[in-house]
């Protein structure tokens, strides 16, 4: 399974709290702060909702 590189790189301030709660959810607590997930459905799913937030690359 692939890896994804996720960082946030825009603020949440003034988003929807459901797009704030996804945010969190996915480990990014500051800008520009990053994470790195496996890539699986359930992941996808949270990276859709809030596409506009976030950068995606692949890890490897």
């Amino acid at each position: 399974m692939a890896d994804l590189k996720i960082t946030l790189v825009k603020s949440t301030i003034g988003a929807k709290p459901k797009h704030v709660r996804t945010v969190q959810a996915l480990g990014l607590r500051k800008l520009h702060s990053h994470v790195v997930k496996h890539d699986n459905p359930a992941m996808r799913g949270m990276i859709e909702q809030v596409k506009h937030l976030i950068a995606v690359e692949n890890a490897n």
